[in-house]
């Protein structure tokens, strides 16, 4: 099948080089690299292998099935799921990943499945909600949840952690008391006699801004894939390098009169004669349809362009401005572009601004539809 003019490359090399920046950061705690979503849209697969390779110890996945194919893939670290995941006890045990538990129910249907399998006790890891009240146990209940744990002989209580709501606000008070809450509880646990082998509390932001919720191991997660984890660490991330990039080729060149509207609604009108080019990406493909009318832009020669008119579904089109522009000229929609008119850059960040959102939303939202392509 002829490949499509629309792709995003994938920088493995740059995946490998923030996971180093952040274990020498963060050490001695190791780092376990968050996989979930397809890797933030990246390639679960192959964003583990290089993630592994590069020295993180464990991974994180969201869902089951996420974890499932990974194990498909050969990898054999640990797979922590991180959250509990209902009616999947014995796929868990299958395919030896590490469930989190915060409810006596949940820990009794693993306990049964991995007695049944009849293999070695199954590694669990109790979540303490210590303020975000997403999920997790709460404080008052987390020793006898891991009481009861311990009593099970198809599980072995392997780690503890909390997730911390405010991490990308480091001044923040709420993370110092979520944290105090934590340590209260790592002090219960050994009161009643438990040593939690494992306890960890940071995801990226903390990582970076806050060693005292480092602990044994760091979450590493956005910040891995080279995007800042919010404005209040931005000062801690120049060293990461962005692994994703997306381009198009253009399609269609035409002239549009002047008066004349571009796109649906013809909400975009030429207020000339103007050179306008066609590319094809759209919507479904993870551009957003409000990106028009946000000053969203894109690069073509290594210069900015605006993008006119709504996004289709499919497409999108650009004013060319005085650019020499042709059908199967490249288009760099996120990423750095340098030609023989310029060089920029537009990173997912600066989308996230646009729209009012955060960068994990624009990579996690280029769809399966666009072809992962491992850079040169």
């Amino acid at each position: 099948m002829t490949q499509r003019w629309a792709w995003a490359e994938i920088d493995l090399d740059a995946i490998a080089h923030n996971v180093g920046v952040v274990a020498q950061a963060v050490a001695p705690a190791a780092v376990w690299a968050v996989v979930k979503a397809d890797a933030y849209g990246h390639g679960a697969t192959q964003v583990a292998h290089a993630a592994l390779e590069a020295g993180a110890s464990g991974l994180c996945a969201a869902l089951v099935q996420e974890g499932v194919t990974l194990r498909a893939d050969g990898i054999t670290a640990p797979i922590l799921l991180l959250s509990e995941q209902h009616g999947h006890a014995e796929a868990i045990v299958a395919n030896g990943l590490t469930p989190t538990l915060y409810s006596v129910g949940e820990a009794e249907a693993l306990d049964v499945a991995a007695r049944s399998a009849g293999t070695t006790p199954l590694d669990v890891h109790v979540k303490i909600d210590t303020g975000m009240h997403r999920v997790g146990v709460q404080p008052a209940g987390a020793v006898a949840l891991v009481a009861a744990i311990t009593a099970m002989a198809g599980l072995r209580f392997a780690g503890v952690f909390t997730h911390l709501a405010v991490a990308d606000e480091p001044t923040s008070p709420a993370n110092a008391l979520q944290l105090g809450r934590f340590d209260a509880v790592l002090d219960d646990l050994r009161r009643a006699g438990i040593e939690p082998p494992v306890a960890h509390a940071a995801n990226s932001a903390a990582a970076l801004a806050m060693p005292e919720a480092r602990h044994d191991l760091v979450r590493l997660g956005i910040a891995m894939y080279g995007i800042e984890p919010g404005e209040g660490v931005r000062h801690l991330c120049g060293d990461l390098r962005p692994a994703l990039s997306l381009h198009a080729r253009v399609s269609m060149v035409k002239t549009v009169a002047a008066g004349e509207g571009v796109s649906y609604g013809l909400r975009h009108v030429c207020p000339a004669d103007t050179r306008v080019a066609t590319v094809p990406i759209g919507y479904a493909d993870g551009v957003p349809r409000r990106l028009f009318g946000t000053g969203g832009e894109v690069l073509v020669h290594g210069l900015r362009r605006p993008i006119i008119g709504v996004v289709t579904m499919d497409q999108l089109m650009i004013d060319c401005g005085d650019l020499p522009v042709a059908v199967g000229d490249e288009v760099v929609l996120i990423g750095g572009q340098a030609g023989p008119h310029g060089s920029d850059a537009i990173t997912a960040e600066e989308w996230a601004t646009r729209l009012g959102t955060i960068g994990y939303e624009i990579v996690c939202g280029v769809s399966k539809r666009i072809e992962r392509r491992r850079r040169p």
